[in-house]
């Protein structure tokens, strides 16, 4: 289905809407930081360009798009990696023309101080966000430029039936840093869905409600206008569970009939690009975001709670209670 004027009006409005935070705009002009608001390669052969001189193998693998650094040392000690036909050991270091093989996977290490290619994507439905589908469905990478060497890593996915912003990028680091959940990096959805929330469904959606997988909740959560019986609402969240946007609607009995994400980050869809288009970002634009993620920061574990008092031990029944006063000053009983 085509996008109609009205959608356009709203998401434009829902795109412009100020915002606490930078914005990296990809409309094709000098980039501008505004107070406004990993499917596997069919090669088994990756370079990954890392930082001037050694770096650690586990950051090396992360870089690379194989997982999270915590996911690769725990492969390293399992001894599934080699470094060279040597098994590697936790903590040792790799450089350049170092051949690192992880399973099947090969990595060459390649010195080099150049930032990653980003690309924003306007992914229609009706596609696919893997290199490999059964059902012979069309697939994201299809559109994308192609590479002589290295792979593109997808952040985040889109289900099927959902349409809008998709960034990939050559760096596995940026990739998982953007990611990775105790980052919490927002993501921002225009929907659609049949009937309207009441106040009632709207308080619990931005307070929580459980799914299978835990609860869930809405950080924003604003109603767009419709007609008939579609309304439109935008929404923000900050983690990216499988159909979650989907999922919490139904929790509350409403069904969703389109779904678009129109920000991720501080990305959001580029202007001027069609559905099935994509835009590369220069490399201010790119220093932008790769500066912009360094900053993010994991919120700090909740407080620990106090420990609870002992119960106090109640007189056996029958039992006599001491009338002496208890002369003890107020405030010297141990907590």
């Amino acid at each position: 289905m085509s996008r109609t004027p009205d959608l356009s009006n709203r998401i434009r409005r829902a795109q412009q809407r100020p915002q606490p935070r930078t914005r990296v705009r990809a409309n094709g002009s000098a980039p501008a930081l505004e107070h406004h608001a990993a499917a596997p390669s069919e090669s088994n052969v990756d370079t990954v360009e890392t930082a001037s001189g050694p770096q650690k193998i586990h950051k090396v693998l992360a870089q690379a798009g194989l997982g999270s650094r915590r996911e690769m040392e725990e492969l390293i000690r399992a001894g599934k990696v080699k470094v060279n036909g040597a098994v590697a050991l936790v903590g040792m270091r790799v450089q350049e023309g170092d051949l690192i093989r992880v399973g099947r996977r090969q990595v060459t290490v390649r010195d080099d101080t150049k930032l990653p290619r980003v690309i924003l994507y306007y992914k229609p439905e009706g596609e696919i966000v893997s290199h490999d589908d059964p059902q012979g469905r069309p697939s994201v990478f299809e559109k994308l430029p192609p590479m002589r060497r290295g792979k593109w890593l997808a952040v985040g996915r889109l289900d099927y039936n959902t349409s809008g912003l998709l960034i990939f990028t050559t760096s596995g680091e940026l990739a998982n840093r953007l990611m990775h959940p105790r980052y919490e990096v927002e993501r921002e959805y225009a929907v659609r869905i049949v009937g309207k929330l009441t106040d009632e469904q709207v308080r619990q959606l931005k307070k929580g409600v459980k799914l299978e997988d835990g609860m869930a909740r809405f950080e924003e959560l604003e109603e767009r206008g419709g007609r008939g019986l579609n309304n439109w609402y935008r929404v923000v969240l900050r983690e990216g569970r499988n159909r979650i946007v989907r999922r919490m609607f139904e929790a509350v009995g409403n069904k969703v009939s389109r779904l678009m994400r129109v920000r991720f980050g501080i990305v959001s869809v580029p202007f001027g690009v069609r559905r099935g288009g994509w835009r590369e970002l220069d490399e201010a634009q790119t220093a932008a975001l790769v500066a912009w993620s360094a900053t993010l920061l994991a919120p700090p574990p909740a407080q620990e709670q106090p420990a609870a008092r002992p119960a106090k031990v109640r007189p056996e029944a029958g039992r006599a209670r001491s009338r002496t006063p208890d002369r003890r000053p107020r405030g010297s009983q141990a907590r």
